[in-house]
């Protein structure tokens, strides 16, 4: 089995070589921790899906994943890369949330052993037609790596409440914070390490996917994670973290901004096309995807402030 899963993921990194894509590479972020990191871009066929971030922890007792990217080749990948770095058992994958994008690669982890863990509102979304119905649409628009054999992965173990897990010698904070970005929010505390794997409640160095995200919730989380302590951070999207604190704080003043700017005119009736032009984006419009993000980012918050204020 170890054979075959090492040939499957020699193949996609020969595929994503030759399709000029981004080859997945380890970097370690912490003792006994690493990380890969996805472009900052959306998802496409030429780059696999790969746009999101993993991370997987090794410790004397085996060894524990963050999220499980996007798609099956990507994950076979993933496992290739913790292969070459120890040979214990893969044990736990813990489910930041239900996005795509963090998903398509759990039937390859589960396959390798893995218990599946999320927290419990993740099973709305994950039986829910909208899933059924981005897994079809990314069947064409992510071919070849996403096909008819990419499935959606229930979770082997569902939680509610903040859950410790032991593992190796290190306590793994299993921490719920939704709803914020998505219902089933939850992220992973190392404190022995100092390290939050935090999901996509952190976006670093780019603009965040707000979509229709309880974006007051998630600053309330976020004031949560800075409770932690935290001196490294593994973001949903973009590079590591060593300044915890002010990467924690521009993704919560960026959505207190969209909040205020957008409530205001919510608030005054003004038309979202005006309080769009009036708002002054200086602070952010330079960081990666501001084009592709904060006019739907603001537009759905207009709606979200709208309903708040009736």
């Amino acid at each position: 089995m170890l054979i075959k899963r090492l040939l499957a993921g020699g193949l996609a990194a020969l595929l994503a070589l030759s399709a000029g894509a981004q080859v997945l590479t380890p970097v370690q972020v912490a003792p006994r921790a690493w990380m890969v990191q996805g472009e900052s871009a959306l998802g496409s066929s030429a780059n696999r899906n790969f746009i999101s971030n993993a991370a997987f922890v090794v410790t004397d007792e085996g060894v524990l994943v963050v999220d499980a990217l996007g798609s099956p080749a990507l994950a076979e990948e993933l496992l290739t890369a913790i292969r070459r770095i120890t040979d214990k058992p893969l044990r736990y994958v813990v489910v930041t949330h239900y996005h795509a994008d963090h998903i398509y690669g759990l039937q390859v982890l589960k396959a390798a052993g893995a218990q599946v863990i999320a927290q419990t509102e993740g099973q709305a979304y994950l039986h829910s037609e909208t899933a059924n119905l981005r897994l079809k649409a990314s069947r064409q628009d992510l071919f070849p790596w996403i096909d008819e054999q990419t499935q959606l992965v229930a979770a082997d173990r569902w939680i509610a409440q903040p859950t410790t897990l032991k593992l190796g010698g290190l306590d793994f904070l299993l921490q719920p914070a939704g709803p914020a970005h998505t219902p089933e929010d939850l992220v992973v505390y190392v404190p022995q390490l100092k390290l939050l794997l935090a999901g996509d409640l952190v976006f670093r160095g780019r603009v965040p996917f707000v979509g229709q995200a309880d974006s007051g919730r998630w600053i309330a989380g976020l004031d949560q994670l800075l409770g932690f302590g935290a001196e490294v951070i593994v973001p949903g999207h973009g590079p590591l973290s060593t300044t915890a604190r002010a990467d924690l704080q521009l993704t919560r003043d960026y959505l207190a901004y969209l909040r205020k700017t957008m409530g205001e005119a919510a608030r005054d009736m003004e038309p979202f096309e005006e309080a769009y032009k009036r708002a002054d984006w200086s602070r952010f419009e330079k960081l990666p995807l501001f084009g592709a993000a904060n006019r739907i980012n603001a537009y759905n918050t207009y709606l979200l402030m709208e309903r708040e204020g009736r």
